[in-house]
């Protein structure tokens, strides 16, 4: 399978129902380094939210903050209404860079995380198999990571993540280094695995298109400002009246007046 192919529908939706995540009058950032300040964020139980913002208005610091790996400087977080208190395997964190363990196969890196969660071999090496399959990369399953292309780690990466059924991934530009096509499957084949799961989803992303084919809303950090995307999820919904205005609008937020999706 190629870079281009997408992968079989997702099977009906499973699992344990996605997190409410909900920031109150918070702040964010690194003590002596505060980045956001009164933040009021909720992002409803299954829904995907993308996150825009210009360079440095704290989108990756936020994700970091919703995985727990960095505490508030004030104000509060929770998950269904209980506070968190620190990184937990319910909510996954996805990175631009695959990180992928460059000495393990693709199907040893989807299993790894399986395996440190005290799964059972036999049933990770089943999950392994389903979700690799569910990504396209049956074929690549035996292979390492500098032995496939870009495409296919962020596929294998995708992967890791949905096998041990988080119910939040939170996904920091995770196919900005990928070229055009390739990131326009990559939308594609993220909708069509996320169908089969219940997760709630953050994706930060410097891309207005792709912050409005994925989002059920879009948030524009550093406003205030939460906005509903109108659907159907389609390529060609750019050209109707009510997306056209939105993406003016988010564009207008990051102070881009040309029509340029990427902030330079």
């Amino acid at each position: 399978m190629t870079d281009t192919d997408l992968s079989p529908a997702a099977p009906a939706q499973t699992g344990a129902p996605g997190l409410r995540l909900t920031l109150a009058d918070a702040a964010l950032g690194r003590p002596g380094a505060p980045v956001l300040h009164g933040l009021d964020l909720e992002v409803a139980a299954g829904e995907i939210l993308t996150v825009v913002g210009p360079s440095g208005s704290g989108k990756s610091t936020l994700l970091r903050t919703l995985a727990g790996l960095l505490p508030l400087l004030g104000g509060r977080l929770s998950q269904d209404g209980a506070p968190v208190g620190g990184p937990a395997a319910d909510r996954a964190l996805v990175f631009q860079e695959d990180a992928l363990l460059p000495w393990r196969t693709l199907r040893a890196n989807v299993e790894l995380p399986l395996a440190i969660g005290g799964v059972a071999r036999a049933e990770r090496r089943a999950r392994a198999a389903e979700w690799l399959d569910r990504v396209g990369l049956t074929a690549q399953a035996g292979r390492l990571p500098h032995q496939v292309s870009g495409g296919q780690r962020q596929r294998a990466q995708l992967a890791r993540a949905l096998a041990g059924c988080p119910r939040a991934v939170l996904m920091d530009e995770p196919f900005g280094a990928l070229d055009a096509q390739t990131r326009a499957d990559m939308q594609q084949l993220l909708v069509t695995a996320l169908s089969g799961t219940r997760a709630t989803v953050v994706f930060v992303t410097h891309d207005v298109d792709e912050a409005l084919f994925l989002g059920d809303r879009v948030a524009l950090l550093g406003t205030g400002r939460v906005l509903d995307v109108p659907r159907p999820r389609v390529r060609a919904a750019r050209a109707d009246p009510a997306t056209a205005a939105l993406r003016h609008e988010v564009l207008a937020s990051l102070g881009d007046r040309t029509g340029d999706s990427r902030p330079a």
